[in-house]
């Protein structure tokens, strides 16, 4: 399998329903030229904020002023959360020209955090280079989680693993130690998260704490973990804090020659992702995708407030 197939993929699903999505990088040259690719190939109905009061519908208006946080209406962040949150739009991409700490205020305080998710997290959906995804957590807003964030971030990855993969998420919670092989405050946080994520997804595969050798390697893991229901076969890995996690998937998309999607935004109220300040056209296109994949549901009308 080469890395264009799950690219394909998801390219295919995103045509049979376009979704409506907003770009908030306005003036950014590669998200105009993302938003022509996405609506040239039949991808999504793309329209990128250039001026933000011309989207500031009467339901857009009333929302802002019943949110407990003052918006700005002249953010076109704010903007693209605010036609998410009334449904007339179905995601917002944006970071190409804003930091991901102003992604996620804008997605916060427009969109909150989803019905049943303690935290807003972020995942990496890497395809290696003989085609096989795997997804990292969390390398983008929690420096470092407490157990319950931990535990948080493996039940979100698992899912956004699941949605945009179409494989059975086996989750590694990584530590510097497998199964008991050393003693340490920052293991034993390991530890319990994993315990944790197992009664919030009981029929997740989740397993830890493992080293990541131990998580990947079969052979590694006979030795360092017989008998684990993941070790040896993981494909979602998440990492003890945004120091390890971070390293990591830049050390896998650079060195290991992987493609790298995200951060993509876990447990908002809402579709919302952010991008990398060094991302490609190509990068728009694919997070936008991504973000019309996890819209599902049946294809709307193009809203007039929107449409390019």
């Amino acid at each position: 399998m080469s890395p264009s197939t799950i690219l394909e993929r998801w390219r295919q699903e995103a045509r049979r329903f376009p979704k409506r999505i907003v770009l908030a990088d306005a003036g950014d040259p590669r998200a105009a030229e993302a938003a022509a690719v996405l609506n040239g190939d039949g991808l999504a109905h793309a329209t990128v904020i250039e001026e933000p009061a011309e989207h500031v519908s009467v339901a857009v208006a009333e929302l802002a002023d019943r949110l407990a946080k003052p918006v700005d209406l002249d953010d076109p962040l704010h903007v693209g959360a605010l036609l998410v949150a009334t449904g007339e739009a179905d995601g917002c991409i944006g970071g190409a020209s804003r930091t991901t700490a102003q992604v996620i205020r804008a997605g916060l305080r427009v969109l909150g955090v989803a019905p049943g998710v303690s935290v807003v997290s972020s995942c990496f959906i890497l395809v290696l280079p003989d085609g096989r995804p795997v997804a990292y957590g969390d390398g983008a807003v929690l420096p470092d989680p407490d157990v319950e964030e931990l535990a948080s971030v493996a039940v979100s990855c698992a899912e956004t693993f699941h949605r945009l993969c179409n494989e059975e998420p086996r989750v590694a919670m990584l530590s510097f130690s497998t199964k008991g092989s050393a003693d340490h405050p920052r293991v034993d946080k390991v530890r319990a998260a994993t315990a944790l994520a197992r009664t919030m997804a009981p029929d997740v595969a989740i397993d830890g704490e493992l080293q990541f050798d131990a998580a990947l390697l079969e052979a590694v893991a006979e030795v360092k973990a017989p008998g684990s229901p993941v070790a040896g076969r993981a494909n979602v890995f998440v990492f003890p804090d945004l120091d390890s996690a971070n390293i990591g998937y830049k050390i896998t998309e650079r060195l290991a020659g992987a493609k790298a999607f995200g951060p993509l935004l876990q447990g908002l109220g809402g579709v919302m992702h952010d991008l990398s300040r060094g991302c490609s056209v190509d990068d728009i296109v694919t997070v936008s995708v991504i973000a019309a994949i996890q819209a599902g549901g049946r294809d709307p009308q193009p809203s007039s407030s929107i449409t390019a």
